[in-house]
């Protein structure tokens, strides 16, 4: 096929993609090693590299040829042969643990610079034309956060948005926003933007040893949304957990009979709503889209009715015929939530206050607080994207993977939010990843570009490719076959060639 004269850039991925160190093997497959690749285009052609992250994990980690740095899933111990003074101090060193900088998840730009996200306090500097591996940067050095998402916002300035949690700080456990500037002043031209990092505002934990775990946060154009769901970490089993013989992640649990709660920041004021939101137990991950109407927020998001998504990447589980037996017992499920946010003091109690036309549910209660239910928009796709000119505005379309009972992706999928209409593409024994959308230069509709999806075969003989389709029809314009062994992968970003940094010789 050809690809558009136009697409200039670098689409560049993360993703684990060592699990097995010398004799040792990861528990998890969220816990590999952080594999970065990327598709160059450049006149009409496609060049690929991978490189493995070299971050201080790694290092240890090949250097001892064994699993030395504990992941989420999977606590590593000190070498057996160690006296046991060495291993006493080990084991009272690791209450509050120094966390892997294996940043395995996404991609992030902060400034003109790139870096490697995983979910702890660390993330990595890389080079997106060479994927070198720069420096590593502690979140914690400029704000008291352990642990940051991977999924950042951007605000029309190019300046980033991003959540991280704050456990038992100064005897308190809060959310905290904070923005990390997109430049510096001019005569600080030599430090980084993160020593300009500024704490927005903190949201405080409704429970000090169990603050909830969340992968992602929604913006609109004054506000932001957090939503504490209730699958939360354990902070006292965190900190026994290797004395214990277990992994960080046995310390999550997920409480289905408890409430899911809603905060709404406003932007410019710095302060949290007041009045209380919020609905049924629900596990998510990913928040697609949010903006604002008639003094309501809409926002969507892919949420489940339990926490089997991350029981199902056990590696035990991920066994060859993995596609065919592993069953989610929840299956993903697009939700709109619209909630109005001035509320009539005077409304009855138990009625609806949603005025926009939407089967989506707002209902006061006897205390004042607000219960909401949500519009399903469709069923079985994750990993969501949308054309990010249109982030924090009402919006159209969704690009996502298709999961139907197994989380491997078989197909990609176009959605219409207005119109319910979804269009697919799909071939057989064909793994897409995330898709990416990249807009065509000054275009004027939300779907004038094309998306871009890794393919991974199921039979390792057959090479993977890149897929490039139109965006508006979702046909393929075409493909670039990869002859080496490429990796399943999570999430990235598409750079453009004039975001990028002129190589300096």
């Amino acid at each position: 096929g050809h690809l558009p004269t136009w697409l200039h850039g670098i689409l560049l991925r993360n993703g684990p993609g060592m699990h097995t160190i010398g004799d040792s093997k990861y528990n998890h497959w969220f816990d590999g090693l952080a594999l970065l690749h990327s598709f160059t285009f450049k006149n009409g052609e496609v060049y690929y590299r991978s490189k493995y992250l070299r971050s201080d994990t790694y290092n240890c980690n090949i250097e001892a040829n064994r699993i030395v740095v504990s992941e989420f899933g999977t606590m590593a111990y000190p070498d057996p042969c160690k006296n046991i003074f060495a291993k006493a101090f080990s084991y009272l060193s690791h209450t509050i643990p120094e966390f892997t900088d294996n940043c395995l998840i996404n991609i992030m730009k902060a400034g003109d610079d790139f870096y490697a996200t995983g979910e702890t306090n660390f993330i990595r500097k890389i080079n997106p034309q060479t994927l070198e591996t720069l420096e590593k940067v502690d979140y914690n050095k400029y704000v008291a956060v352990n642990l940051a998402t991977s999924h950042p916002h951007y605000d029309s300035a190019g300046n980033v948005l991003n959540m991280g949690t704050s456990i038992v700080d100064k005897g308190k456990t809060k959310y905290l926003l904070f923005k990390i500037p997109s430049s510096v002043p001019e005569q600080e031209k030599k430090k980084s933007c993160f020593k300009h990092l500024e704490v927005v505002c903190s949201i405080p934990s409704r429970s000090l040893l169990h603050p909830s775990y969340y992968h992602s946060f929604g913006i609109t154009e004054n506000y932001i949304i957090f939503i504490e769901q209730p699958f939360r970490l354990d902070i006292v089993k965190m900190a026994t957990a290797y004395i214990r013989g277990v992994s960080w992640a046995s310390c999550l649990a997920f409480s289905k009979d408890d409430k899911t709660w809603f905060h709404f920041i406003d932007r410019k004021t710095k302060k949290e709503v007041s009045t209380k939101f919020y609905t049924d137990a629900m596990v998510f991950f990913h928040h697609i889209n949010a903006y604002e109407e008639d003094g309501h927020i809409i926002f969507d998001l892919i949420a489940y009715a339990d926490n089997s998504l991350y029981d199902m990447f056990y590696l035990k589980n991920l066994s060859k015929d993995f596609a065919e037996n592993a069953k989610l017992t929840s299956i993903p499920t697009c939700k709109r939530f619209v909630v109005p946010l001035h509320c009539d003091k005077d409304a009855v109690v138990d009625s609806n206050l949603v005025t926009l036309p939407s089967t989506a549910t707002a209902v006061k209660e006897k205390d004042g607080n607000i219960y909401c239910q949500p519009e399903i928009l469709c069923e079985g796709i994750e990993l969501p994207r949308i054309n990010y000119d249109y982030n924090g505005k009402k919006y159209k379309y969704v690009f996502a993977t298709q999961v139907q009972w197994s989380p491997v992706p078989t197909k990609i999928a176009k959605f219409n939010i207005q119109t319910k209409e979804m269009l697919h593409w799909g071939q057989d024994d064909c793994w897409p990843s995330e898709p990416v959308f990249v807009p065509r230069p000054d275009a004027k509709e939300e779907d004038d570009g094309v998306v871009l999806t890794c393919v991974v075969k199921t039979d390792p003989k057959d090479p993977p490719f890149l897929l490039v389709l139109d965006a508006k029809t979702f046909t393929e314009l075409g493909r670039a076959t990869v002859n080496v062994e490429m990796h399943m992968d999570l999430h990235g970003m598409f750079i453009p060639q004039h975001d990028m940094k002129t190589e300096t010789e």
